[in-house]
């Protein structure tokens, strides 16, 4: 009887692992399709800057229609109301590709992505990464200057940043733990004086770990945490280190 239930224990287990197997496949042709479906639009979109808030758009609605189809609802919830009038530098925790969905559909409007000098090479997300987007080599000094110089001016514009502060996800962890932050994000909210909005995303990295290749993927309901904003216009440079571990501590709390 034993040996009966754990064959039929190992039996289950590896339907299931095929499962997400055949999901991950799947939610990647979904994507792929509407990527191209999607591409003349982007394409046109980004050829001006200010067409920059219809490629937005564009992308909130190819995030919809992607997750949808895969079973993927995001569930926001928010500690407080936010400001439609203001604009933010979101900061959230990174496990998964569906992170980059979560925060396009959260920030709707005028926004702005930086990410690893690797994406503008990205079959999907290269073309935003080459336009509207800020690629940065954290091997360089320089490029980083130049991309949190260019993150500055979009702020001063009235574009809010998204960024996720770990630097890339960490695939050390299994389940993942929030890891530590790079300071250019909250030495730039500082001087420019614009409120951090600490993001958790409690789940995604159980729906999709990383982008899926190790353990499949799977629908289902991602929860995500939007804490109240906290503001900098009261801060000073030499505080940035203690704004640092105010979010890290804010988006771990709910992870």
């Amino acid at each position: 009887m034993l040996d009966r239930l754990i064959e039929y224990l190992s039996t289950f287990e590896l339907m299931y692992k095929l499962l997400r197997r055949f999901h991950r496949g799947y939610f990647l042709f979904i994507i792929l399709f509407f990527s191209l479906l999607f591409y003349p639009f982007y394409w046109l979109a980004s050829r001006k800057p200010r067409w920059y808030g219809v490629l937005n758009k564009l992308r909130v609605y190819h995030s919809q229609v992607c997750s949808l189809l895969a079973g993927v609802i995001f569930r926001y919830t928010f500690e407080q109301p936010l400001n439609p009038g203001q604009h933010y530098i979101y900061c959230a925790n990174h496990t998964s590709n569906l992170d980059i969905m979560i925060l396009c559909i959260l920030a709707q409007g005028r926004f702005h992505f930086m990410g690893k000098a690797e994406l503008e090479h990205n079959p999907v997300l290269g073309i935003f990464f080459r336009t509207i987007d800020i690629a940065v080599n954290r091997e360089s000094k320089i490029s980083a200057f130049r991309a949190f110089k260019k993150a500055g001016e979009n702020l001063e514009h009235g574009m809010s940043l998204l960024i996720f502060p770990e630097g890339g996800i960490q695939d050390e962890h299994y389940p993942p733990k929030l890891m530590s932050f790079k300071n250019g994000p909250f030495r730039l909210a500082i001087e420019k004086q614009v409120p951090i909005l600490p993001i958790s995303i409690i789940n995604a990295w159980d729906l999709i770990w990383d982008d899926g290749a190790k353990l499949g993927s799977r629908p289902g309901i991602c929860d995500i945490y939007i804490h109240k904003p906290i503001f900098t216009d009261k801060l000073k440079l030499k505080e940035d280190e203690l704004l640092k571990q105010e979010v890290f501590s804010t988006i771990n709390s709910k992870l």
